[in-house]
């Protein structure tokens, strides 16, 4: 069973939910604003995810297509309608609509399956879509992908407030610019869909899909239509993967299959669920912030360190920051060996015994 999160989990949560609510005037350069931003999007893309994997079972791969429907949805529409709120709106509306079709026909037609040929067929689907995304040049930018302009309220030019000069007024040294606007639009959103899921997983819901995945017969025995859940949560999944996609499209101004469609991508969900920990939600927080910021930010301290240690031998050749993912191998098994259940799932389990 779910154990229940113990203090050391809700309190480093809530840390990460103030260091990102303040990170901009923590952190002003561009790319430490980039990476919260990307933390903020995979904490609701891994969190989406988990509702599959963790509360029911569900092992898919294609989860970062519905990633790129509303990416490509909101780029398509602000490369041919131009910038502003209602290309936004129609993009968004456009790759829920398209994810929803596609995870209804894959709920219906596959979850009756065995797990592993669900995966492929998932994969398959997957597949199809990057595919499809590559070639259709006319419409998607091909492998170039689109680049287009976001709401002129996100342009770095935008000025939020004035001060009594009519400059753009500054809080604790943050000039309250466009850039500013754009990035608590994405933590913001983010916010409100993590909030519904934690809902979704707290509600009776949230217990019928626990019950499926511990015991599906006993849940069909009951009288619960596990096919009808499992394609219900099989659907919420996709609609929170494609407006996190969304979001994230109008904070890049850039979409293409390498920042949409990329296995690279699902991989990395796979792995902060793994760090996280299944079936916990607050896992994705803590999964997804830490890969992203040793994606980041773990060639740099390697860098650091080699350079400290230039006068020993052997050991700045081994801190190289070529081998940064060789090092990141090591940490991930380190990690799930010590932390078989995930961080959260591991801690809480402790804290309950």
């Amino acid at each position: 069973m779910t154990q229940k999160p113990s203090l050391i989990i809700k309190l480093a949560v809530l840390a990460i939910a103030a260091a990102l609510l303040f990170w901009p005037f923590l952190f002003q350069d561009v790319r430490s604003i980039q990476v919260a931003a990307r933390i903020c999007v995979f904490i609701v893309l891994v969190a989406s995810y988990d509702l599959l994997i963790g509360y029911t079972g569900i092992v898919s791969f294609a989860h970062v297509m519905f990633f790129g429907f509303g990416s490509y949805g909101s780029a398509i529409a602000l490369d041919q309608m131009g910038p502003g709120w209602l290309p936004v709106g129609l993009g968004a509306l456009a790759g829920v609509a398209l994810s929803l079709v596609i995870a209804v026909a894959i709920g219906l037609l596959s979850l009756r399956v065995k797990a592993i040929f669900f995966a492929m067929i998932t994969l398959a689907t997957a597949s199809v879509a990057l595919v499809l995304a590559s070639q259709l040049s006319g419409l998607t930018g091909g492998e170039d992908g689109i680049t287009y302009k976001a709401p002129d309220l996100f342009k770095p030019a935008t000025k939020l407030w004035l001060n009594a000069e009519g400059k753009v007024a500054q809080l604790w040294g943050v000039r309250l610019n466009g850039k500013l606007a754009a990035y608590y639009f994405v933590f913001l959103s983010s916010l409100m869909l993590f909030v519904v899921m934690l809902r979704l997983v707290g509600s009776p819901i949230g217990t019928v899909l626990k019950a499926i995945r511990e015991n599906e017969a006993r849940a069909e025995a009951i009288g619960y239509r596990v096919v009808a859940y499992r394609t219900f949560v099989f659907c919420i999944a996709a609609v929170v993967a494609s407006l996190a996609g969304s979001v994230y499209a109008v904070w890049l101004k850039y979409t293409g299959p390498e920042t949409a469609l990329s296995f690279d991508i699902m991989i990395d969900i796979l792995l902060m669920v793994v760090i996280g920990g299944m079936g916990t939600m607050w896992g994705a927080v803590i999964g997804a912030t830490l890969l992203v910021l040793a994606q980041y930010y773990l060639r740099d301290l390697m860098g650091a360190a080699a350079e400290a240690l230039s006068g020993l031998p052997l050991l700045p050749e081994i801190l190289s920051p070529d081998r940064w993912l060789l090092w990141l191998g090591i940490v991930f098994i380190l990690l799930v060996y010590f932390f078989p259940k995930g961080i959260v799932g591991t801690l809480s389990a402790k804290g309950a015994r």
